[in-house]
């Protein structure tokens, strides 16, 4: 009897010990059964959860712009600071096509243009596209920048007269972002485009050609890019700055860990920049790893030396001590364009307060990727920039002359922007979350009942023990 009892106990007790050992054993070898899983779905080829996703996004994208509207045209043509107040947003669908000319290369890398489509929403719209705002010309204050002659600039100013064009001037939405024939440029005699727009021209162009890596011989290389538009390098910086660097952002090599620095390369700004770990996010049932992009990615070089080589301009950068403001003049043919965060968050006070009516906010208006750190892809992300134009004085022409000191004029930000459909959430959670989220219960459940049966019945054993010797 007691024989049958201890040994009951005996046997109780080890197969609790063999529950635990076998879901201890379940955590290294189902994370290897996830990672062959994982690297089978996130590889860039037909069939794949990553493919289906990477040919049109599964997500819909949208792009909200705010465009800045002048309160006091007259005094900023005399020279006062601008008085700013912001108009939106006007929201587009883009996106929505899929890439273009996709072609697997022998490398293990594949090929793709992505088609430039912008589709208005009115419904996610705080008004029309026929909407009018007060904005800075940006073919006149484009004008010196592209043209230092002394005598050229006072033919510009006399094509400029002739044309009554200003400083200022009044333009609907869609003109602003899209495009516009300029009276001053249809004046000039030599060859020029008069047509002039902040993302002009858009659609029905292309982006690329990018060449990205497809991840089936270095799942570690995964939708890295390789070349852009037949380079590795932007030709518009000087060392590091120079280099395409990461991801285009829609997705990630997998296994994302909260010390990686995400890297992925915008077009928009011309230049590569990165993401830091900021907190954990759960969107639609799904668990996420937020990274923002930091400050000192828009530091001046005192503060972060890698930014030396962005600084392009001495005067406007005070020497290089300036923060905040990216000249893409050089990928811009020249025009004066400078990228800023919305409202110029994280930029110096000499260019905040250079103007009025802005207020940076972080929570509004810094850069995200939410990413799902076991497949590597992006399910939200926000992508928030500031366009603005520099205003240098120019004596030589009329309209440019009371301008002081050389500063930078806000035209308008945006928030691109996109969250992952209910659909393709389920299709994740069902794939993908769902199948880990019960490995690891199945890991937990098993080492926590084996090693409660074998505590009980070990304990018991003994007791039973003691109580035969008594």
């Amino acid at each position: 009897m007691g024989c049958n009892r201890n040994c009951g106990l005996l046997t109780g007790a080890i197969i609790g010990a063999v529950l635990a050992i076998f879901g201890g054993v379940l955590i290294p070898l189902g994370d290897y059964f996830v990672s062959k899983t994982i690297k089978k779905e996130v590889v860039i080829e037909k069939g794949t959860i990553a493919y289906e996703n990477w040919i049109v996004p599964g997500s819909p994208v949208y792009r909200q712009f705010w465009i800045f509207d002048v309160q006091n045209p007259a005094e900023v043509m005399n020279g006062s600071r601008p008085i700013l107040q912001q108009k939106g947003p006007y929201t587009y669908r883009m996106r929505y096509l899929a890439k273009l000319n996709i072609t697997q290369n022998p490398d293990n890398t594949v090929s793709y243009m992505l088609p430039n489509i912008a589709r208005f929403e009115p419904t996610m719209s705080a008004g029309t596209e026929n909407d009018t705002v007060t904005c800075i010309n940006l073919a006149v204050v484009a004008a010196p920048a592209l043209y230092t002659n002394n005598f050229i600039q006072l033919l510009l100013n006399t094509w400029i007269k002739s044309s009554k064009s200003a400083m200022l001037q009044n333009r609907t939405v869609k003109e602003i972002l899209w495009g516009y024939k300029d009276p001053f440029l249809e004046k000039v005699p030599f060859p020029l485009d008069s047509t002039v727009g902040v993302f002009y021209p858009y659609n029905g162009t292309s982006d690329g050609v990018y060449k990205v890596y497809n991840g089936k011989d270095d799942i570690s290389k995964t939708a890295i890019i390789d070349s852009y538009k037949n380079k590795r390098n932007l030709s518009f910086w000087e060392g590091h700055c120079d280099l395409i660097n990461g991801t285009d952002g829609s997705s990630f090599p997998p296994f994302v860990k909260k010390d990686s620095i995400l890297r992925f390369f915008s077009s928009d700004i011309c230049r590569s920049i990165y993401g830091i770990f900021t907190s954990d996010q759960v969107v639609k049932g799904i668990p996420l790893f937020r990274f923002s992009v930091p400050s000192a990615a828009f530091a001046s070089p005192l503060i972060n030396p890698d930014n030396m080589c962005f600084c392009t301009d001495p005067v406007v950068s005070k020497n290089c001590t300036s923060a905040g403001a990216l000249d893409i003049s050089s990928c811009k043919a020249g025009r004066p364009v400078y990228i800023t965060l919305p409202h110029f968050l994280f930029a110096s006070k000499d260019i905040q307060e250079a103007v009025e009516g802005l207020s940076p906010n972080k929570d509004e208006h810094e850069t995200f990727l939410d990413v799902e750190p076991t497949t590597g892809f992006t399910l939200h992300f926000a992508k928030r920039l500031q366009v603005n134009l520099m205003v240098k004085p120019a004596p030589k022409i009329r309209t440019l002359s009371k301008i002081k000191e050389p500063y930078i004029f806000p035209l308008l930000w945006l928030n691109e922007t996109a969250i992952i459909g209910d659909d393709k959430a389920e299709m994740f959670r069902s794939k993908v979350t769902s199948r880990i989220n019960m490995l690891n219960m199945l890991q937990i459940a098993l080492i926590i009942v084996g090693s409660v049966m074998f505590l009980a019945f070990m304990i018991s054993y003994f007791v039973c023990r003691s109580k035969e010797f008594k």
